[in-house]
């Protein structure tokens, strides 16, 4: 391996290790956000019994509401089947929606995979990361990302669409270049080295305003 290769699988390996410590600490907040609502559930009960006995009605429906909302800020909204896809999507989805990103998800992935849980997380985290980079360049009115997985036959389809402020990007030499800078775009080698490994298929699709990553990877 000469000294180049060596370099790239560094700077490599400290992005998955950044990438990681990046996505737990998302876990981790979307847990203790829950982790609190059920600390104050014994509190909302009595506030809901207090206005049973008041007859109030009103103000029951009323705090229901807020509850409902408040609620649907930290709970597990999708469900694929698969728990590491569930924790990995819903984090994103999550950080995605502080952002006041639109997102779009509809995933079925199988209870079991092949694809080790530490590559799912740097396939989906990039893609992810990616995608809420690039809307954050947009207006929020017109920020969006569409996430769908599914099984197809024995092989795990992803497809990740955001749009985008720039027009159509080109290739060269077979990649889409990165408009991070020098140093940037590790993410995209990583996503390509795992692909490649699973003997798996990544294609991306760049158009005027949108940019579309497809992954099959198989099982």
């Amino acid at each position: 391996m000469s000294l180049f290769d060596k370099m790239i699988d560094k700077r490599i390996a400290a992005y998955q290790g950044d990438l990681l410590t990046t996505h737990y600490a998302e876990v981790e907040n979307m847990y203790r956000q829950m982790r609190g609502w059920r600390h104050d559930y014994r509190n909302h009960i009595q506030v809901l019994k207090s206005y049973a006995d008041m007859g109030a009605i009103d103000d029951i429906k009323r705090y229901l509401d807020a509850l409902d909302t408040d609620l649907n800020t930290v709970d597990m909204a999708l469900k694929t089947g698969n728990k590491m896809t569930d924790v990995i999507l819903n984090s994103k989805i999550s950080l995605a929606k502080s952002k006041e990103i639109a997102v779009t998800a509809d995933a079925h992935v199988a209870v079991a995979l092949t694809t080790a849980e530490i590559d799912l997380c740097i396939i989906i985290g990039n893609l992810f990361d990616n995608a809420i980079e690039a809307s954050m360049a947009l207006p929020v009115e017109e920020r969006m990302i569409r996430v769908y997985m599914d099984m197809k036959n024995t092989q795990l389809y992803m497809s990740f669409t955001n749009r985008t402020a720039v027009k159509k990007q080109h290739k060269e030499n077979g990649r889409f270049l990165t408009s991070k800078g020098r140093g940037h775009g590790y993410g995209l080698v990583r996503i390509d080295t795992i692909v490649e490994r699973y003997q798996g298929y990544i294609r991306r699709n760049s158009e005027d305003g949108a940019f579309t990553t497809e992954i099959l990877l198989p099982q």
